[in-house]
């Protein structure tokens, strides 16, 4: 699973640009007509040396295979079956332990058409495959073919002069850029790392869900129905692990729609997740979800859909259990749909965007799975289980606090990218603090509605929320008694962004640029190498480095004394470019991107060049542009310390 999220994640993230190393691959389209109405459409496919492209009938479950399909919205022909290759290559993949197909140096696809609207001239096909050597690109394009025989012309995108000057002014001359190439691999792996964690996130979140008055009671009601249903012990087996298999299926498909966006453009998620407004609407929504825990109202689904899923459960067998699982995502809405959409605003904001968004899914419908397909397997152990009660509903007001706060963190990271400077630091800890210490009064049966006794684990969970409400309370002084950042790097708003005035608008004080060029040109001016910081205002993974990682000694020493730090806000979408620097930037998919902000800026910049858009992400070079060491991403504080050592050393040695 773990090899899936990573591999799968590096070949959406790359992006694809013009020929060179980083577009390995030159489509010839050509036509051969066979009747009045049969065609063959031909893809003559030169591959660069060293790399390879997969076939059509690469295993499904191994590196993604070759598809040709009808551009979007186009009619009046079909394509008549899969096409037909010219010769391939087979090789056993450790990776995947089975063999995989592919094309070397070169590759012949004839996809034979059949035109149902004799007015058609032109048909235009998707080629949708993926090129390997070290690494993996995505390549996703159409290709036009003309059915009598004349030229076709290609929509060739133009802009004006000023735009292709500023627009050349971010391809940056970098040097020794082997060392860009030798990090991908490291970084699918942290990046799977990531996913490992967001995935356990949404176990935990599951296993919330299954404790809420929603979910809880219908435990009972399912084992019943396959105790029932099932005379034989091994049938009811395989049809509890297949309805658990279902559960986890419907919700890891909700997640698929994201995986579209962000095959669009790898920077389109990052955007989404940054939008002032979008953060807006997650604050509102999560305190609308606060609302239903605290019993105010009630989230539901249509009841229509859910009689309809009912109904279709009686139908039996595989179908009838794929309808029961449905039925219970949907009556059960009212208490996981919350928690559900904490995950989905949690995942769009964080660095991995739709692939942590489907672990987060799938860990989520895991552990909710996992306890009914246990019980309908084995139903004696519902006897070791409590009895339904006032503790369900404790649990699900004790979670309406946790969306309360988690959805400060929206209002904050909207605050942030609007620079609207209403949530500061200190009002952020502060509100948590207050938060903490309601939950605490709650749990102790001082405010809100009691629901049964105040048993031990009541009383030992409020003891909990008031601890941390005297721990957060000091972070509103200007000089707290503790530092705060070990329970709240990466949520709370960054140090700088105070009520108490500080010396800089950097992290931790240092010294930094917000520009590029002017960071580079000071660099030229005192002779030292730069550490350039792509980071985001909203980024957390970027808060969870400074506060935990650049505030060792060493590490902060290096940095202020030895590095110029150029602090770059990809997500800065407020600021806006003097009009003269505004310019119209050609995507390598052909669409074209106006570049209106410093964070248009910035974000085109570190994709144009580096190939990436996740963030945190450092650079190490000299103040010509040579590359000191491999990229680093979110990592630990000896790592860290190794890297910039060794960055620094280089630049010496040179």
């Amino acid at each position: 699973m773990k090899k899936f999220f990573t591999l799968f994640l590096l070949f959406i993230g790359l992006t694809v640009f013009s020929q060179s190393d980083d577009n390995p691959i030159v489509v010839t389209p050509t036509v051969e007509k066979i009747s009045d109405t049969e065609y063959d459409l031909i893809f003559d496919i030169e591959i660069a040396e060293d790399w390879h492209l997969y076939s059509q009938y690469n295993p499904e479950d191994a590196s993604l295979p070759m598809s040709i399909s009808p551009a979007e919205g186009q009619t009046g022909y079909t394509l008549n079956g899969k096409a037909k290759e010219g010769d391939t290559e087979t090789e056993f993949s450790e990776i995947w332990g089975k063999d995989e197909i592919f094309f070397v140096d070169e590759g012949r696809l004839v996809q034979r058409i059949t035109v149902s609207d004799a007015s058609l001239t032109q048909i235009t096909l998707n080629l949708d495959a993926q090129v390997c050597k070290e690494y993996c690109l995505p390549f996703d394009e159409d290709f036009t073919f003309s059915l009598i025989g004349e030229e076709v012309v290609q929509t060739v995108v133009e802009v004006d002069d000023k735009s292709q000057s500023l627009a050349q002014s971010l391809n940056l001359n970098l040097k020794n850029t082997a060392l860009l190439k030798s990090t991908t691999q490291k970084s699918s792996e942290e990046d799977g790392d990531s996913l490992l964690n967001i995935f356990l996130l949404g176990f935990v979140g599951g296993l919330l869900a299954f404790l809420t008055p929603c979910v809880f009671p219908m435990v009972p009601l399912t084992v019943s129905y396959f105790t029932k249903h099932n005379e034989k012990k091994g049938k009811g087996i395989r049809s509890a692990i297949l309805y658990g298999f279902f559960i986890v299926l419907i919700y890891g498909l909700l997640s698929l729609p994201f995986h579209y966006l962000d095959t669009l453009d790898p920077e389109i998620l990052n955007s989404i997740s940054t939008n002032m407004w979008l953060n807006l609407f997650f604050f509102t929504v999560l305190i609308f979800f606060a609302g239903s825990f605290f019993g105010f109202y009630e989230l539901t689904l249509p009841s229509s859909w859910s009689n309809k899923a009912d109904s279709a459960s009686s139908i039996g067998g595989i179908i009838g259990i794929f309808f029961m699982a449905l039925t219970l995502a949907i009556v059960s809405f009212s208490c996981t749909g919350p928690i559900l959409g904490s995950l989905l605003a949690g995942s769009l904001g964080s660095d991995g965007g739709a692939m942590q968004l489907s672990a987060g899914m799938i860990g989520f419908g895991a552990a909710l799975a996992l306890p009914f397909a246990l019980f309908a397997m084995f139903p004696k152990w519902l006897n070791s289980l409590p009895k339904s009660g006032g503790w369900l509903n404790t649990v699900k007001v004790f979670l309406g606090f946790l969306e309360l706060a988690f959805a400060f963190k929206f209002l904050s990271n909207a605050d942030l990218v609007g620079h609207w400077d209403l949530l500061k630091r200190e009002v952020f800890i502060g509100i948590w603090a207050f938060i903490s210490l309601l939950t605490a009064l709650y749990l102790f049966g001082f405010i809100g509605k009691k629901y049964g006794k105040i048993t031990f684990f009541r009383v030992l969970l409020g003891m909990g929320s008031l601890a941390l409400a005297i721990y957060l309370a000091p972070g509103v002084m200007e000089k707290p008694v503790w530092n705060q950042n070990a329970l709240l790097s990466g949520f709370a708003p960054p140090q700088f962004h105070s009520i108490y005035k500080k010396d800089n608008k950097c992290p931790l004080g240092l010294n930094c640029f917000k520009d590029f060029e002017e960071g580079i040109a000071y660099a030229k001016s005192v002779n030292k190498p730069v550490l350039l910081d792509f980071t985001g205002w909203a980024c957390v993974n970027c808060r969870k480095m400074e506060e935990n990682i650049w505030v060792k000694p060493e590490i902060y020493s290096l940095i202020s004394d030895d590095y110029v730090l150029i602090s770059l806000y990809v997500d800065d979408h407020e600021r806006q470019l003097p009009e003269e620097e505004q310019f119209d930037f050609i995507k390598p998919n052909g669409k074209v991107k106006r570049i209106r902000t410093y964070g248009d800026k910035w974000a085109t910049l570190q994709v144009a060049n580096f190939k990436t858009a996740s963030q945190p992400f450092y650079i190490l070079m000299s103040p010509n542009l040579e590359l000191l060491n491999s990229p680093q991403q979110y990592t630990d504080h000896t790592s860290y310390y190794n890297w910039l050592k060794t960055g620094l050393d280089n630049f010496n040695n040179n």
